[in-house]
């Protein structure tokens, strides 16, 4: 009888082709209601000697079961495993899966939508140093020597006299020295005030343009900015409104109201004008011959005003929370075509 078990399980164990099938074996001739298990059980009632003998011979064949089934156990693994590597083979030469980490912090996505709106008007870039002297931010843009925006109060002063620079248009005296005209240009870049609270900062960030040619007159200037601030906004119907002012630096001046969404109120967003003939003489262009417009406007303010932000502080506090709010991924690439944001 024990050695018909065997054969018996022996000849199940080699067909198995899967270890569920093992198993299923396995239980049949190992578990409680196996043929093994009941035959064992009989051996109470044999004599001594015969349930010596019967006993040896019942353990020899659960021995050799259990060994059997370890082996084909193992093989069955071996064959699976093998099966799997097939199906789910990893194929190396597929490019990974992209991975977008970091973001673009708000300024500088505003930074690069207004760069490309300005861009189709033909504005190149101009940079130039945080640290300037006196006469280039001052004096050369026929700023008065008691104008408030001299005082301590309201400027960054070194110990050698000179300044950090309170606006970018000391870029716009160094590139009319440099450069003889026509010019069509924007210098974006960081300014400086001795100013802080929900709107102000002691750094932030400027756009200053300029254009000089012989034949410019208030027309192209309403119009480069009107153009400007519709497609800045994405709203072609946007309402822009011009009042005058004053600034040193330009004759006549003119502050930039918007209005959107038919509401009732406006909202100042940029000042501008035609160059003043003093700063066209300070860099040895002849105001007769040449004239131009410049304007200039305050980034986070924009910012502000496009993305719903409204302590300007923000910007620079670091808060993980906000900037994941506010922050752009480094896909977000503005342009005209495509649209300036996401």
């Amino acid at each position: 009888m024990p050695k018909q078990i065997l054969k018996n399980a022996d000849e199940k164990i080699k067909i198995a082709s899967t270890l569920a099938s093992l198993e299923e074996v396995r239980i049949e001739f190992l578990g409680k209601q196996s043929a093994l298990t009941l035959e064992m059980k009989k051996l109470g009632n044999l004599a001594s000697e015969t349930r010596k003998k019967v006993g040896e011979e019942l353990n020899i064949v659960k021995q050799e079961i259990v060994k059997l089934i370890a082996e084909k156990q193992i093989s069955l693994e071996e064959k699976e495993l093998e099966q799997k590597l097939i199906e789910q083979k990893l194929d190396l030469t597929i490019p990974a899966r992209t991975r977008r980490t970091g973001s673009i912090h708000p300024i500088t996505q505003c930074m690069d939508e207004l760069i490309c709106v300005f861009a189709q008007f033909g504005f190149s870039l101009k940079t130039g140093p945080s640290i300037e002297t006196d006469w280039y931010n001052f004096t050369a843009l026929n700023i008065d020597e008691d104008h408030p925006a001299r005082q301590m109060h309201d400027t960054f002063y070194l110990e050698n006299g000179e300044v950090l620079r309170t606006h970018t248009s000391p870029i716009q005296i160094r590139t009319m020295q440099e450069v003889k005209p026509p010019h069509r240009f924007i210098a974006p870049g960081r300014t400086y005030r001795s100013d802080s609270d929900m709107t102000h900062t002691p750094m932030f960030h400027q756009i200053e343009g300029l254009a000089i040619d012989k034949d410019i007159h208030m027309g192209h200037l309403k119009y480069i900015i009107s153009e400007f601030i519709r497609n800045y906004f994405e709203s072609p119907s946007m309402e822009v409104r011009f009042r005058p002012s004053f600034f040193p630096f330009t004759e006549p001046s003119l502050e930039v109201d918007i209005r959107r969404n038919n509401t009732s109120s406006w909202l100042e967003v940029l000042g501008c004008g035609m160059v003043h003939p003093n700063v066209l003489k300070n860099v040895n262009i002849d105001p007769h011959e040449y004239q131009g417009f410049a304007f200039g406007l305050g980034v986070e303010r924009f910012a502000m005003l496009k993305y719903g932000i409204k302590d300007l502080r923000q910007f620079y506090e670091g808060d993980l929370r906000w900037l994941k709010h506010y922050s752009f991924t480094s896909y977000d690439v503005p342009s005209l075509v495509g649209g300036l944001t996401r």
